[in-house]
């Protein structure tokens, strides 16, 4: 039965069912009718002795060999994979992998040296219950060949088939990968290159760096053969600095990177734990290429990798974090808003205070939908521009551009109000703006970084922020909403979940507003209104808020069909014709629906006023 729970996890994490799929068959013990070959390939291997040398074929079982499954393609008649499962990691691999019975190496590979007759064998070793511990080995042992390949890429980590086949063959592989992965990795490696006593600026970069020397094919096809710390840093950093001279980089920003890794290099602890080794600096590029890459490649996932690992460093680096200038937008918010400027192929997106890019990662997802393959080289290259003023979040964001095949990173570095930086942006026709300003910063407010944004699009440019609901309460920011109105349109704002940046902990209660740049509000026409605040998100232990019952997708698309058919919902949205000195939130003008209140609801209004008059010591 323990065993039974490592099949499971094979079909789960592989994303296969048993009998028929999009991409051929799966079989379980053995059971392939209508293939003679394989039937006739598994009655000579008969059931798995319990010593075997690899290399001995006169040694076979009785009855009939039972591999734990089977999978056949549609369109690749010739490959085959073959999977042997173990209920505990004891029991992986034998030093000279001559147990067959009792090892899940050992055992797919007596499989394979009889199937490889007939086929190119993908044979895939799998151990242990549990997806953070278990253990994965690949193999590929084409047909005829004497001796099988291992695939070190396929180190503990199970593949969808059509991946397993680009993996066998050096082809890229696209995964996507869950929030919940990535945090867990994020929190593996924080926690070991804290042991390791690397800085707290220094992990992001060395992340960053890393990602970026995996886009080198050279490196990528090369670093596991290096055999010595020295050689391999040699080699990554020039990996990092080819690659950063290929996106017209600033010279001293390479040498700063170029600095961050020399003074890894010195790290002792680092440099003694051996390349074969778990924290060892191989370790941390193979975790990176097979866990991260393969979904940074996947033009599909908006997930913005680097923003959560950087979140997470900063999140369990002691004390809040604040001081390191970044606080991620939650990714289904970046979703929402891009859903909500209508982003598509033709857009010109622009984010001013960019952080690691998660809106412009986001935005390029959209994109890519409808996209053929020439328009996806032009956005990466002309249709994504950002702005960062923190030297070392500047690395994540071009990192993020570069590691997802943008050629030329248009992220400037330096102050957004600047001149020059807002002269450049005017000329490019930008016709998108997402923004997370920051908040409660001396120099300037969030509704100056609105309307500095606004600024820069063009005439009819949609902008969208979110910002904190001061913004919206017409008693502050006078001065800011009067020049907004003279001469932009809001078009609408959505009043947010209260606890939408739980997972950052922040309080900050939040509204999402959307702006027409170069057009003057007029006040004898409607501004939309919605009371958001059901996003289907609960919360879990070390995760924040998550989509655990899968509510969001339905929610984002009701919340923006609301929006764009201008529907008016009792207790969920509402029209109101405003001027720069009202309110600009849904709580103001929508029709309450009483049915639905409860007691509970009047104590939460309660509690959140009370804690209001604590907060602004009134």
């Amino acid at each position: 039965m323990t065993e039974r729970k490592t099949e499971q996890l094979v079909l789960k994490e592989m994303q296969i069912e048993l009998g028929e799929n999009d991409f051929g068959f799966v079989y379980e013990q053995g059971d392939v009718p209508k293939f003679d070959k394989i039937i006739s390939a598994l009655k000579k291997a008969g059931g798995k002795p319990k010593d075997c040398d690899l290399n001995d074929f006169t040694k076979c079982g009785s009855g009939k060999g039972q591999p734990e499954y089977i999978v056949t393609f549609n369109n690749n008649h010739d490959t085959i994979i073959v999977i042997e499962c173990k209920k505990t990691v004891k029991y992986h691999c034998s030093e000279n992998l001559n147990h067959p019975k009792n090892y899940a190496v050992d055992g797919v590979l007596y499989y394979a040296k009889f199937l490889k007759d007939n086929y190119n064998v993908i044979a895939i070793a799998v151990s242990g219950t549990n997806k953070e511990k278990m253990k994965v080995s690949t193999f590929y042992w084409l047909k005829g060949m004497e001796s099988y390949i291992n695939i070190p890429r396929g180190k503990d980590t199970l593949y969808d088939p059509l991946n397993c086949l680009n993996l066998v063959n050096g082809k890229t592989v696209r995964k996507e990968i869950s929030l919940e992965d990535i945090r867990k990795l994020a929190l593996t490696m924080h926690d070991n290159l804290r042991a390791l006593k690397v800085t707290e600026r220094a992990k992001p970069v060395f992340i960053a760096g890393i990602l970026i020397a995996l886009k080198n094919e050279d490196f990528l096809n090369d670093y596991r053969n290096l055999n010595s710390f020295s050689s391999l840093l040699t080699v990554l950093q020039k990996a990092i600095e080819d690659e950063l001279n290929k996106s017209d980089i600033r010279q001293e920003k390479i040498d700063d990177i170029k600095h961050h890794f020399k003074m890894i290099g010195k790290n002792g602890k680092l440099k003694e734990i051996p390349l074969g080794e778990d924290n060892s600096l191989l370790w941390y590029i193979e975790q990176l290429e097979i866990k991260i890459k393969p979904m940074m490649d996947y033009s599909s996932d908006a997930i913005d990798a680097l923003g959560i690992f950087y979140h997470e460093f900063v999140k369990y680096s002691g004390g809040d974090g604040s001081g390191l200038g970044i606080v991620l937008t939650p990714q289904h918010l970046t979703e929402f808003m891009v859903d909500l400027a209508d982003v598509n192929k033709y857009s010109k997106v622009v984010d001013i205070c960019c952080g690691s890019g998660a809106f412009l990662v986001t935005a390029m997802s959209k994109m890519f939908q409808d996209a053929t393959e020439q328009d996806i080289q032009h956005i990466k290259k002309e249709s994504l521009y950002g702005v960062e003023s923190d030297d070392d979040i500047y690395t994540l964001a071009i990192a993020n551009m570069i590691v997802r095949g943008d050629g030329k990173s248009n992220i400037y570095y330096g102050d957004c109000f600047k001149k020059d930086i807002i002269s450049n942006l005017k000329s490019k026709n930008i016709n998108i703006g997402l923004i997370n300003p920051p908040y409660s910063q001396t120099d300037h407010v969030e509704l100056e970084f609105i309307e500095n944004m606004l600024n820069i699009l063009t005439v009819g440019g949609i902008g969208v922020a979110v910002v904190p609901m001061a913004c919206a309460i017409g008693t502050k920011f006078k001065d800011e909403r009067e020049r907004l109105f003279k001469h932009h349109t809001l078009k609408a704002v959505f009043s947010m979940p209260d606890d939408i940046f739980y997972s950052n902990n922040a309080s900050t209660n939040v509204c999402v507003m959307v702006w027409e740049a170069h057009k003057p509000h007029n006040k004898n026409e409607n501004t939309f209104f919605g009371y958001y605040k059901d996003d289907g998100f609960v919360k879990a232990k070390k995760l924040g808020r998550i989509d655990k019952f899968n509510k969001w997708k339905q929610i984002k698309e009701n919340w923006v069909s609301l929006y764009k058919e201008k529907e008016i919902k009792e207790g969920l949205t509402a029209k109101h014709k405003v001027t720069f000195e009202d309110e600009w939130l849904c709580e103001a003008y929508m029709k309450t629906d009483y049915s639905a209140l409860q007691p509970k609801d009047f104590q939460k209004t309660i509690n959140d006023y009370l804690a209001y008059l604590v907060r602004s010591g009134d």
